[in-house]
C-alpha cells in the first residue's frame, strides 16, 4: 500500500505543476485569445487589457501567497489546499466559458484569471508545508526537490502547451487545468 507521504507528494507536485503552467500558458496564446473575443489589444485604449491578462495571475498569486499561508496555518493546510483546487478549477471553467466579446470579454478574462489565481495561491502556499508535515527531515530534501522541479517545469510546459492548444481552439488553453483540478 502507498504511504500517505507519497500521496501527499504526488498531489502537491501536481498542484504546483498546474498552478505554474498557468503563469505562462497565456503568453503564447494571446493572439488567438484576443482574436477569439474580437479585440485588438494593440489598439489605443485596449493595450492595458493585454498587460492585465498577462500579469493579473502572477500579481494576485504574489500578493496572496503569505496571507494564504498564514490562514492555512490557522485553519488547516490540507483543507485549504483542496479548496484551492476547487477555486482554481472554477476559475478555469469560467475562463473557458467567457461569454463576453471586445472590452467586456477582456475584462471577464482578467477577472476570471484573478479567481484562478486565488486558487493557485492556496495551492502554492500549502504545497511545501504539506510536504514538510508528511516527510521526515532526512527525506524532505528529495520531496521538496521533486516539487520544485514540477514548479520550474510548469513555466516551460505552459509556453509549449499554450502554443499547441491555442492552435486548436483558444478556449482549450483554459480547459487544460479542469481535468487536473
Amino acid at each position: 500500500m502507498v504511504q500517505q507521504k507519497w500521496i501527499a507528494l504526488s498531489n502537491t507536485t501536481l498542484g504546483q505543476l498546474v498552478a505554474t503552467i498557468n503563469t505562462s500558458i497565456i503568453i503564447v496564446a494571446l493572439p488567438p485569445i484576443f482574436n477569439g473575443i474580437g479585440l485588438n489589444p494593440l489598439s489605443p485604449g485596449s493595450f492595458s487589457y493585454l498587460l492585465w491578462v498577462i500579469m493579473s495571475y502572477m500579481i494576485a498569486v504574489s500578493v496572496l501567497l503569505l496571507t494564504v499561508g498564514k490562514i492555512s496555518d490557522m485553519y488547516g493546510r490540507v483543507r485549504l489546499f483542496n479548496m484551492g483546487f476547487l477555486i482554481f478549477t472554477v476559475g478555469s471553467i469560467l475562463l473557458y466559458l467567457t461569454p463576453g466579446r471586445g472590452d467586456a470579454g477582456a475584462a471577464e478574462i482578467i477577472f476570471f484569471r484573478l479567481i484562478q489565481a486565488v486558487g493557485g495561491s492556496f495551492i502554492m502556499a500549502n504545497s511545501f508545508a504539506i510536504i514538510t508535515d508528511n516527510f521526515e527531515p532526512s527525506e524532505r530534501g528529495l520531496a521538496i526537490s521533486i516539487n520544485s522541479v514540477a514548479s520550474v517545469s510548469g513555466v516551460s510546459l505552459g509556453i509549449v502547451l499554450g502554443g499547441i492548444l491555442s492552435t486548436i481552439y483558444w478556449r482549450d488553453v483554459f480547459l487544460l487545468s479542469v481535468p487536473l483540478g
